[in-house]
This record gives structure tokens, C-alpha cells and sequence, in this order.
């Protein structure tokens, strides 16, 4: 093995990282940092460092990395680290050796006396990978990994002198007890899978025995854990460790063809992306083949790939197809790897939506019941909505409250009004004000635009009930509007202005999996009861959620976009609650104008003024679009926005292309300046599309890129309806056929249940359950730093790859009727900026 210029090190088909990426400094164990291990093109194991217990958790102490060196004269990967707490500095140490790599932690003074026996060097497994295979120990036991947790568990009590933790996290441990699993195994020697050549690797401990632990015993997103304990009285060579992985020579990983899992439409570009390992000896020909009626394959098209181009890891070309235009069912084949089969026909996405809208949504509708058919998906939830966050909180999941509520409620009291409509923000339940706004700007205009009259629930407020696949006369767009205003207005009734967050007191409810209604006792807490008594709707259960009522300009703009753009979707079925909501929205802009809201940022976490003061602008400015499409061009508005115009400009990507949706409103020298503003976006555009492989924003950030693709998809197919002589519909098209298929590490789309292969392992609320709920969006891949891009199919505990989130469902029910209607033009519209003409030609 050998370092790497990026700084890792590598050999055919097998890879170690160290300190690549860091611990996060909010959500801390995000599963991706310290010593990482690559075999055969997968990510088996991370979070290689020394750790305080068998199985740590997420918010768990993690050490401090001091700085990380790539020595390669040595072949060998150092990380400095410590736990100032205790004192305790170390060198972690991968150095290449013959067959693998040693790993050694190497203290620069023995082992703190209060950390014996607790202090080990931690490597953790991915279970989807491992369980069901087998593991061996010194050649004398022998086990199987389990498909579920089932050792037995015993107490751990923390040392009365340890450091203090945060309170919630205090409150955590106490709740659910200081338990750690005994180990599935132990010895000096330990082989998992040896059955499987792809995952077999060996590891041998020189200083103590290897202790073999299933994390999933204490939280479902665990990982098996390999762990030996550093022993006392010795610094250098605390723990050593040797790694032998099973490499099959010359390996080299197979071609994956990205193409959309739902088709292509026949009159419009049709380009699958194939990503090869560099090492790989690429065939020159790919083809295409239709299923017949007898069930055989036949040869309809047969075209050579365009030369492989270099991107991070691996390779990428082309293979177009865009002149094969009948209708039927085709799958490709390139160098003995075969598609699923995908339609080409008009109407592939006219059924990409609805599963995101009437499923995913729907399940994620808070303080009501959902049912499907006999499945209750979740009871009436949070109906003890909500009580005042404490000032001075620094919560977790990066919530946070300063020395001014900015509420007329005392900490503690309960705020009436609040528990109606709303989403589950995510994964988890909390409710966050960007999301909700989003989703309801999202559908409003998605409504508007597309004449969106969907109806496939029956949504009661009153009842809090909602059923699917129950048509009721009222489109699904409609109803999710109006329950997301539900909850805007009663943030701004209750408390006089919307708040950012509606969240989980504790931890315990935070991880909380399952039936949204049994997380709190759906009764208003009162603190004279004792905590289980219960008095009609009140109790001494302190379970409700907390609203952290900060007044933030950012979501007063927030408020009034979504609402004005509410009031445009709901007339003509709520004319009432449309007047209320056009109201309000005209209230609160006309204060906020007159009277600004102070900029506020986290305490300890400093946002900079010049990018906080940039997202309140981007919000008014938003806020002002939407007030002058609801008001039929309101003159305050139409002012407003030609004086905000030449900054918005400048972020035409972020929120300054809404500028062509008030262009009916505004005079020709507006037009004129947003025309000059989309052709100097789209050239700049080009040019960022033009060095990544698959033409959309690439995702190089802690989180996958889903949304920003999503983004782009809605944003061009306006510019488009605008300048169609300026902007293709190919930008849109591409975007949705990222999501449903076209784009790195596999071909499975990005939408739960759309396409032939979906994502059907997520993070979403049921993820206990390993499994999906339909129409959900995934983030997708992120780089493991430095250069491995990762989406695991069949793992759904990854919040970062995996983790569903409102508003990239209904930002995807906009795109995707977007490509829709692109598609059921008369005609395709040609490209031709100097971009969009040459991926034309290289794709035609």
C-alpha cells in the first residue's frame, strides 16, 4: 500500500482514510470519520479511534483531532489527538505493511488511572454488509453475525468523577440506563466473513484481546464493533493492531450504468452516464435492447461510449441513445453488466409525483391520523403542543433559544393554538420553519402552474383525520397548503410573529421510532400533577415539545412568503382562510418594513453578518414576489422589487429567478434586466455543470446534494417558460433523471418507490423497520472525503445519505411536473447557450 496524493492509503481494491473528515461539531457521530476502511469499492468500516465504552453512541465524548499527516515516504497515515478532560494525549498511527496495514495508538503517558478498563481502540463495521455472515475467533469460535441485536446487556456506570456533560445529554443517559452489550466474541484473532471474498478480512491484536460488540443493542443506527482495551502502565504501542483484507488480485470494480429508472420521454435527449473504475479495461461498445412480447431481448441499437473522463475516484462516459424513439420496454448492456428494464414513452413522468405528495407528506402530517387502507401509519400526534422553551438553551439537533424569549409566555407555560397542521420536519418530529414554508410555497406554485387537482386523500381538520387513496372533491395540493398555514397562523395568533422551531425536549423523545402519537401523552403537562397522574387533558408528564419562540427577520419574510403564496392555492375552496392568510402576510411585511427585526445569530455560534444579512434578503425578497403575484401587482410590491432587483441579481441561483414570475406585473426595462441577468446566470451555470459528469450540481458537501438538483430542476423550467430561446428544458430534464436514476455509485432512484429500482432502506421516521415510506426523497451520495462517493442501497441509518426531508418531496412534486410538462410540449425546445449546444451535440 501506498499514500496517496490526496493522502490515503491505497492499494487495488483496498483503502484506509484517517481523519479525512472530523466528527461533527453539532450531531457529533455521523459514522464517517477517524479510521475508514474501503474494500472492493464499499465502505466497511469507520470511526477508527479510541473510544470510552464498547458501544458509544452519538453524542457519546469523541477526542479532539489536533492535526493529521499523510507521510509518504513511510506509507503511513499519524493523527494527533487528545481528551483534555482526562488529560490524555495520543498518537493514532496506520502504517502499510505486507498484506494490509498495523494500526497502533500510542499514548504520550500512560493510561489516566479513571480510564482503565473503559479506554479502547474502537473500529466499527457496517452491519448490512456483515450480518448473516460469519465470524471466527482464534480458530476454536465460531458465530453469525445477527440480523438483529440479541446480546445481553449489563450495567456500565459512569465514574463519579467524570467531566459534566451537556444537560440534555445528562438527562439522556439517566433515562435510558448506563448499559453496554456484553460481546458476541473475543480473542487475539478474529476473521469476519470468510465465506465471502469480496467483505473476508482478518484482524490480530499483539496487546489484548479483540472483543467483537453489536451496537444496535443500545440504538438501531449501531454498527458492529471491534474494540481492544488499552491496558495500563504502557504508552508506545498501547494497542497494536494488524489488518489483513482478503484483495483479490487485480480487482477492479464493475461498470455501473446510471440511466432513469422510470425512462426517458421519446423526443428528447436519452443519456445514460457510465461510471468505470480507471483500472478497469472498458469496452467501446454499449447496446440497447428492447423486451419482447415472448420475453426475449433484441439488439435495437448498438453506439460506442464517448471517451471516459476522471472525476474524483472513478471515470465516466456517455452512451447516447437519444435517437432510439418507439415506444416499449429497453434495458442496456455494456461490458457484461445489464439495466433493469426502463419504458421510453411520453407519459414517464406523469406518475413520478403523486407517491411524494398523497404518500410521503401525508404520512408526515402532524396532529392528525393518518390511515392507509387497514394501516394506521401514525394516531393523532402532539396534541400537548407546546410548551416555552427556557431562555438561554443551546439545544440539541442545533436548536437554540438566547436571554430573550421574544414571547409574552413564561418558560415552561404552555402556548394554546399550536397544536394544528404542520409536518414532521424529517426523520425525526420536530417542526422547522424553513421546511414548512418551503412545502407550502412548493405546492402552491406547483398547484397554480400545473393545475395540480390530484385528489387522492380525505383531509378533516376538525376530525384530525386523514385517509388515503379516499378522494374527497378538494386537489391533495390544496389540503397540504391549508395544513401548513394552520400552523404558520397559529405560531403568529399565539405568539404574535412565526417561530423557528417547534422540537423534542429531551433525547429520550428526539430517538424516539414509531407512532408519532405515543411519543408525548397528547396532554397538556401541568406542573401540580405528579409525573404520572393525569387530570382529563392535563398531566405531570413533562413530555411536551418545547417551541423556541426566537423573532428571526429571516422567518418573518419566511411567514409571509408562504402565506401569500397560501392565499393564491387556497381561493375559490377556502375563500376565508385565503383572505385571513393574503392578511397577514400584508401585515407583517408592512411592520417588518417599517419596523426590522434584528439579525440574531446561536450563542457560541456567530453566523457572519454579511451571509445572515444575505439569507434575510433573499427571504423579503421572496416574501415580496409572492405579495405582488397575491396582490395582482400591489404598487408597494412592484416598487419593492425593482428597488431590490440589482442585488438580488447577483444570487440569481438563490432565490433571484423568482424575478420571471412577476414579470407579467412589471414594465419592458424590468424584462430587459432579468433577460441580461439569465443570460449572464446561465453562461456562469454552464460553466460550473460543465466539470461534473452528470451536468447538475456536484455533492461535495457533509450532506447529499438531492435538493440542490431538485432546485435546479424547478428554478430552469421557469427560466425556460421565460427565455426559451435562452434556457433548455434539457437543465430540468437532467435533474430529474439524476434523481430517478442518473447519477454516481448506483442507478437507484432517489425516490422511494418511483422506477423501477428505488431506495427501499431509508431514514425516515419508520426506519426501525428497515424500510421506506413511499414518495420519500433521499439526500443521496456524499463524498467520503477525500475523493469515494457513497450511497448505500441497502443501509437506510446514514442521515446523510439517506434522510428524508418535506421540502425536497414537494420541491420534487414541482420538478417533477415541471419535466412533465416539458416533455408533452409540442415540440422540444432547442439549447443555445454555447453549454447546452455542445452537451446537445455530444449527446445527439
Amino acid at each position: 500500500m501506498q499514500v496517496t496524493e490526496t493522502g490515503y492509503l491505497a492499494t487495488q481494491g483496498f483503502n484506509v482514510m484517517l481523519y479525512d473528515s472530523t466528527f461533527h461539531p453539532i450531531f457529533v457521530d455521523q459514522k464517517n470519520t477517524a479510521m475508514e476502511m474501503i474494500l472492493h469499492g464499499e465502505r466497511i468500516a469507520t470511526n477508527g479511534d479510541v473510544r470510552l465504552m464498547p458501544t458509544p453512541e452519538q453524542w457519546d465524548l469523541v477526542a479532539q483531532l489536533k492535526g493529521r499527516h499523510a507521510d509518504k515516504d513511510h506509507n503511513r497515515l499519524t493523527a494527533d489527538l487528545s481528551f483534555p478532560s482526562y488529560q490524555m494525549d495520543y498518537r493514532l498511527e496506520v502504517a502499510a505493511e505486507p498484506g494490509g496495514v498495523r494500526v497502533s495508538v500510542n499514548l504520550d503517558k500512560p493510561l489516566p488511572e479513571k480510564l482503565a478498563g473503559r479506554a479502547g481502540f474502537n473500529l466499527e463495521f457496517l452491519p448490512s454488509i456483515y450480518m448473516d455472515k460469519t465470524y471466527a475467533a482464534d480458530g476454536n469460535a465460531f458465530g453469525i453475525f445477527p440480523r438483529s441485536p440479541q446480546e445481553e446487556m449489563h450495567k456500565v456506570l459512569p465514574s463519579p468523577d467524570d467531566p459534566k456533560k451537556l444537560p440534555y445529554q445528562e438527562e439522556w443517559d439517566e433515562a435510558k440506563g448506563y448499559t453496554q452489550p456484553l460481546p458476541l466474541v473475543t480473542g487475539n484473532n478474529i476473521t469476519f466473513a470468510t465465506e465471502d471474498p469480496l467483505h473476508r478480512i482478518s484482524i490480530s491484536s499483539e496487546t489484548g484481546p479483540l472483543a467483537l460488540y453489536d451496537g444496535r443493542n443500545r440504538a438501531q443506527n449501531g454498527w458492529f464493533v471491534l474494540r481492544t482495551l488499552i491496558p495500563s502502565g504502557k504508552s508506545e504501542g498501547a494497542v497494536v493492531w494488524h489488518i489483513r483484507p482478503n484483495v483479490i488480485p487485480n480487482w477492479t470494480r464493475p461498470p455501473m450504468i446510471a440511466h432513469s429508472q422510470i425512462g426517458y420521454a421519446p423526443n428528447f435527449p436519452k443519456v445514460a452516464v457510465i461510471e468505470l473504475d480507471p483500472k478497469f479495461d472498458a469496452p467501446k461498445m454499449a447496446k440497447l435492447l428492447r423486451l419482447a412480447d415472448d420475453g426475449s431481448y433484441k439488439p435495437v441499437f448498438e453506439a460506442p461510449i464517448s471517451a471516459p473522463k476522471p472525476w474524483l475516484r472513478y471515470a465516466y462516459a456517455k452512451f447516447d441513445f437519444s435517437s432510439v424513439k418507439d415506444p416499449g420496454l429497453y434495458a442496456i448492456e455494456y461490458a457484461d453488466q445489464r439495466t433493469d428494464l426502463f419504458p421510453i414513452s411520453k407519459d414517464v413522468y406523469s406518475r413520478s409525483w403523486q407517491s411524494s405528495l398523497d404518500g410521503y407528506l401525508a404520512v408526515e402530517m402532524d396532529h392528525v391520523s393518518v390511515r392507509e387502507g387497514y394501516r394506521l401509519w401514525h394516531g393523532v400526534s402532539h396534541l400537548d403542543d407546546a410548551r416555552q422553551a427556557p431562555p438561554n438553551t443551546n439545544h440539541f439537533d442545533g436548536a437554540w433559544l438566547g436571554p430573550n424569549t421574544d414571547s409574552p409566555f413564561q418558560p415552561g407555560q404552555h402556548i394554546p393554538g399550536l397544536n394544528v397542521g404542520g409536518w414532521y420536519d424529517a426523520g425525526d418530529y420536530d417542526i422547522r420553519a424553513e421546511t414548512q414554508y418551503a412545502v407550502i410555497q412548493d405546492l402552491a406554485l406547483a398547484y397554480k402552474e400545473f393545475s395540480l387537482k390530484w385528489d387522492e386523500l380525505t383531509v378533516d381538520e376538525n376530525a384530525r383525520t386523514v385517509e388515503m387513496h379516499r378522494p374527497d372533491g378538494i386537489p391533495d395540493a390544496v389540503q397540504q397548503v391549508k395544513h401548513g398555514v394552520l400552523q404558520v397562523l397559529g405560531q403568529i395568533n399565539s405568539i404574535g410573529h412565526p417561530v423557528p422551531e417547534i422540537m423534542e425536549p429531551n433525547l429520550r423523545e428526539y430517538t424516539h421510532l414509531g407512532d408519532a402519537a405515543s411519543k408525548t401523552d397528547g396532554r397538556v403537562y401541568n406542573a401540580k400533577l405528579t409525573p404520572h397522574q393525569v387530570d382529563g387533558n392535563f398531566s405531570g408528564a413533562p413530555d411536551d415539545r418545547w417551541a423556541f419562540t426566537t423573532k428571526e427577520p429571516r422567518l418573518q419574510y419566511g411567514s409571509i412568503a408562504a402565506l401569500a403564496a397560501a392565499s393564491q392555492a387556497l381561493k375559490g375552496w377556502d375563500d376565508g382562510l385565503a383572505k385571513h392568510c393574503l392578511e397577514t402576510a400584508v401585515k407583517l411585511w408592512t411592520e417588518e418594513q417599517a419596523h426590522p427585526t434584528p439579525i440574531k445569530s446561536p450563542p457560541g455560534r456567530q453566523t457572519p453578518q454579511n451571509f445572515a444579512e444575505g439569507i434575510v434578503r433573499n427571504e423579503e425578497w421572496k416574501a415580496t414576489v409572492q405579495l405582488l403575484l397575491a396582490t395582482n401587482g400591489g404598487q408597494a410590491y412592484k416598487k419593492h422589487v425593482l428597488e431590490m432587483f440589482p442585488n438580488v441579481e447577483k444570487r440569481f441561483g438563490f432565490g433571484g429567478w423568482m424575478a420571471v414570475l412577476a414579470l407579467p406585473y412589471m414594465d419592458a426595462g424590468f424584462k430587459h434586466q432579468v433577460e441580461t441577468a439569465v443570460r449572464s446566470y446561465v453562461a456562469e451555470l454552464d460553466k460550473q455543470l460543465a466539470a461534473t459528469p452528470f451536468g447538475v450540481p456536484p455533492s461535495l458537501r457533509t450532506w447529499g446534494g438531492a435538493i440542490e438538483v431538485i432546485d435546479l430542476g424547478a428554478r430552469m423550467y421557469f427560466l425556460h417558460k421565460a427565455f426559451p430561446e435562452i434556457v433548455s428544458p434539457d437543465y430540468t430534464l437532467r435533474a430529474a433523471n439524476y434523481i430517478l436514476g442518473t447519477h454516481p455509485v448506483s442507478s437507484t432512484s432517489y425516490v422511494s418507490g418511483v422506477g423501477t429500482v428505488s431506495k427501499l432502506k431509508a431514514y425516515g421516521n419508520n426506519r426501525a423497520d428497515n424500510t421506506f415510506i413511499p414518495g420519500g426523497v433521499i439526500p443521496g451520495y456524499i463524498i467520503i472525503k477525500p475523493d469515494f462517493p457513497e450511497c448505500i442501497d441497502d443501509f437506510g441509518f446514514l442521515w446523510f445519505e439517506d434522510e428524508y426531508v418535506i421540502d425536497v418531496a414537494s420541491r420534487w412534486v414541482l420538478a417533477a411536473n415541471a419535466a412533465n410538462a416539458l416533455v408533452n410540449q409540442t415540440q422540444p425546445t432547442a439549447a443555445v447557450s454555447a453549454t447546452n449546444t455542445q452537451m446537445t451535440h455530444s449527446q445527439r
